[in-house]
């Protein structure tokens, strides 16, 4: 019987549970508030060849209601989407989506985290850097942000010390950036950044390709 105009063939359509596709591979911006990661994740998806999603933490943030919560209930709320967000990134690789996620690695259990549930094979870990004079005037610029974030968090976001490929968002504009970093997809070499650190802080976690 044919089917009807516009409709699929069945054989094209993945059955339920079918792994159907490879794990798609995820590029990990890393770097403080205002450094840059969302403006080269968008540059990022119109540099790209293949199909790319940009799923940035502050989205995640932005679903919750809007309900006042007290100084005791944020940190466990703002803990569990994290750890939430973390997962959803994972899912989506999982169901062979290429993603960009932009994160911003100031709280060590973060990275850890991310080591357990990412395949690290699939990752690149891209060092977005800028210095504090160039990001807390940008800080004052954009006037969404406390001035001062930015610093608050360099010390730790970049203190596990390895990545794949490292950009400078103040001598390197966006569009430079992603073009970096499309290049060096195809001569990434192994181990990846991610499989080093994992079997360096998360030696108790089998190796996973």
């Amino acid at each position: 019987m044919s089917q009807g105009p516009g409709k699929p063939a069945e054989s094209a359509i993945p059955h339920e549970g079918a792994d159907s596709s490879p794990h798609g591979r995820i590029i990990f911006l890393n770097g403080t508030s205002s450094s840059g990661k969302s403006s080269i994740a968008k540059e990022l998806l119109l540099a790209l060849d293949e199909p790319y999603l940009h799923l940035p933490v502050d989205a995640f943030h932005a679903m919750r209601s809007r309900n006042e919560l007290s100084p005791e209930e944020l940190p466990v709320v703002l803990h569990r989407t994290w750890r939430g967000f973390h997962r959803a990134v994972a899912g989506m690789a999982a169901g062979g989506n290429n993603v960009v996620v932009d994160h911003v690695l100031s709280e060590p259990w973060r990275l850890l985290d991310c080591l357990e549930v990412l395949r690290p094979r699939d990752v690149v870990l891209v060092g977005v850097h800028c210095p504090l004079q160039e990001l807390e005037r940008r800080e004052i610029r954009r006037g969404d942000r406390p001035v001062g974030l930015a610093a608050r968090q360099g010390e730790q976001v970049h203190a596990h010390g390895l990545y794949d490929i490292e950009c400078d968002t103040a001598t390197a504009d966006a569009e430079e950036c992603a073009r970096r970093i499309r290049d060096f997809l195809p001569r990434r070499p192994l181990p990846t950044a991610f499989e080093q650190l994992r079997a360096k802080l998360r030696p108790e976690l089998p190796a996973a390709g």
